[in-house]
């Protein structure tokens, strides 16, 4: 019997509570009285609990029908998510947004580019990824992600179409106790050659036997941008790191700016969202990709 239970009867339920009589909610569902008593009836019997407390005037709630009416909003809810997916389906509208973030980019404007796709699909979910060179790539090859954000890998495979996105301002920075702080002007690529050089690894394989912006033989490399920064600011090497991301050390003095001879005084890394060319972006893609282009 429970398994003959139809939406209907719970959305008979939710209006019956929510308008206070069976008379109340047949007019918001546009029945008679009689009709809407009967269905609540029937559910009654089917799951064999007692929802209302007819006793009185006003039907209300028993302590199990006050438990169940949870359950039932959850239910009506998740059919109307449904239909509202299903329909933006039909209209071409993606199931899902799936994105590939480098590490680089800065949470807050990912973040803007989150809370506006949300209020403006809001039943598209959002998967995100965040990764690295290579592994921002993997995914869009894969068609696991539909887009994906690049700035620390330089190159796009032949397979993915690119458009740019504002570059992002990149400094190079030590600890105040580093060897390398003391210097005055710019630093010799010989004397950087001789530290630490503190580099992002590729979990992937895509960029195996490249190497990008490294420019001392000694290096430390890590996949995880956030122990760079710690081991920066504990001094253990030198490295290039986006602003955003150093500026409180910066102004702090928990790390110093370093300019390296043969690097522009102001580095940027050029940004660029790709995707598979035999896949182009849906509504909710282009929406993302608007805002991340602001």
């Amino acid at each position: 019997m429970l398994d003959a239970i139809t939406i209907d009867q719970m959305r008979t339920f939710i209006a019956a509570v929510d308008e206070g009589s069976f008379s109340a909610a047949g007019r918001k569902l546009r029945r008679a009285q009689s009709a809407v008593s009967q269905t609540l009836a029937n559910l009654e019997a089917q799951i064999g609990v007692k929802l209302f407390d007819r006793s009185a005037r006003y039907p209300r709630l028993t302590e199990e029908g006050r438990s169940l009416l949870v359950d039932a909003r959850a239910v009506a809810d998740n059919v109307d998510g449904f239909k509202a997916r299903a329909r933006a389906m039909r209209q071409g509208l993606e199931p899902e947004l799936s994105v590939a973030m480098d590490v680089m980019y800065p949470m807050e404007a990912l973040t803007r580019a989150a809370t506006h796709s949300r209020k403006t699909y809001p039943h598209t979910p959002l998967r995100l990824y965040v990764e690295v060179l290579g592994g921002v790539i993997k995914p869009v090859l894969d068609r696991k992600c539909s887009i994906g954000v690049i700035g620390s890998l330089p190159v796009v495979p032949d397979e993915l179409q690119s458009e740019p996105l504002p570059d992002l301002p990149m400094a190079t920075v030590v600890s105040p106790a580093h060897p390398l702080a003391t210097t005055r002007g710019a630093v010799s690529e010989s004397a950087v050659a001789k530290q630490v050089q503190l580099v992002l690894t590729d979990r992937s394989t895509l960029t195996e036997g490249r190497d990008f912006g490294v420019l001392s033989p000694l290096n430390w490399r890590m996949a995880d941008l956030g122990a760079k920064h710690a081991f920066l600011r504990a001094g253990l090497g030198w490295g290039h790191m986006p602003l955003h991301m150093v500026k409180a050390d910066l102004d702090s003095g928990a790390l110093v700016r370093i300019r390296v001879q043969g690097l522009p005084r102001d580095v940027l890394m050029p940004m660029r969202v790709v995707f598979r060319k035999d896949a182009p972006p849906g509504p909710a893609a282009r929406t993302f990709i608007a805002q991340l282009k602001q």
